[in-house]
């Protein structure tokens, strides 16, 4: 059954059964028996059948799509179970967001090559949404909300937006009690037309959701030159935890308002690793999200940082009275 499914799926994508049986160097019969076989098992025609091309039924284009998740499912799970056998081996080709890939990924591959001495991680650098299929990329970590797609999606975290300034830019200018005071601040942006993260500048129960309409003088496309303007005294900043967390628990930056003031529509966005069924380096690739997901932790090791940067001081503890005796 199985072997008759690739036929039908090598003939589909090849057009004709001499193309298929040429690749494979079998005879042409023999391609043209298992599409038959096949259309016998299901009680249907795949196939509109010309002597120069055949073209796909209406049927023929339905199946086709399950036919190449069942092969993928099964090419996957004999991968799996070879694997399981044996030390995980070999390249494996991982595309991470440029910022992120830096700030969080990178440590984590220190100690998942040495868990695994045999795997060889090529690690690229992009903010662009990689192809996997036409790069033969293994795996990538994307952040935001996914589209639909035919990836295997694993949620590596969530992403909290927090405003912060720099403790001197409160100092001149008063901290904002409220996100609705923002308008009253010098707000750091990007440049109109450019394209905006979601949740950017929105939070809950404030402006029905919407992003509120900040100013400031200064504005830019990339993220790191914004933390970097923030940090400066520039104005205030609205940006990602796994950004600003370091900072924050530094003392360099202030959080302005509690990261569940995040706007909920916007909580579907998170950091997500996605990789295509059926890839021969399907285990190896899940054995580095489950590593970035144990290094990340629940709640992760960034979102700590900043609740402990929020928790309030401890109140002084009252002097007692020692009393002296008079003698």
């Amino acid at each position: 059954m199985l072997d008759n499914l690739r036929a039908f799926i090598d003939v589909a994508r090849r057009g004709t059964f001499s193309a298929v049986a040429d690749a494979r160097n079998v005879a042409v019969s023999s391609i043209a028996r298992q599409v038959d076989v096949l259309e016998a098992e299901l009680a249907v025609r795949l196939f509109h059948r010309s002597s120069r091309r055949l073209l796909l039924t209406d049927a023929g284009e339905q199946f086709l799509l399950r036919a190449q998740a069942i092969v993928a499912e099964f090419d996957e799970a004999k991968t799996a179970l070879v694997d399981a056998q044996t030390e995980p081996r070999g390249p494996l080709s991982v595309t991470v967001p440029s910022s992120f890939g830096r700030h969080h990924v990178v440590p984590a591959v220190a100690t998942f090559l040495q868990s695994h001495p045999l795997i060889e991680l090529e690690l690229h650098f992009s903010d662009d949404w990689v192809d996997l299929g036409t790069t033969r990329t293994d795996l990538a970590v994307r952040i935001g909300v996914l589209a639909d797609s035919d990836l295997t999606a694993t949620r590596l975290a969530p992403i909290w937006r927090l405003a912060c300034a720099s403790p001197e830019y409160l100092q001149r200018h008063g901290r904002p009690d409220r996100p609705e005071d923002l308008l009253k601040h010098s707000c750091l942006t990007v440049p109109t037309g450019a394209r905006t993260p979601t949740g950017w500048w929105a939070f809950d129960g404030v402006n029905k959701g919407r992003a509120l309409p900040v100013q400031g003088r200064f504005k830019s496309n990339d993220t790191e030159a914004l933390l970097q303007a923030a940090v400066a005294g520039l104005g205030v900043a609205h940006l990602a935890s796994w950004l600003v967390s370091e900072l924050i628990g530094a003392g360099r930056l202030v959080c302005l308002f509690p990261p569940g003031l995040q706007a909920a529509e916007a909580q579907p966005s998170a950091i997500h690793a996605v990789r295509l069924k059926g890839r021969s380096h399907a285990a190896k690739a899940q054995l580095f999200i489950l590593h970035l997901r144990e290094a990340f932790g629940a709640p992760t090791y960034w979102d700590r940082v900043v609740a402990r940067a929020l928790e309030p001081a401890p109140a002084p503890k009252a002097r007692r009275a020692v009393a002296r005796s008079r003698r």
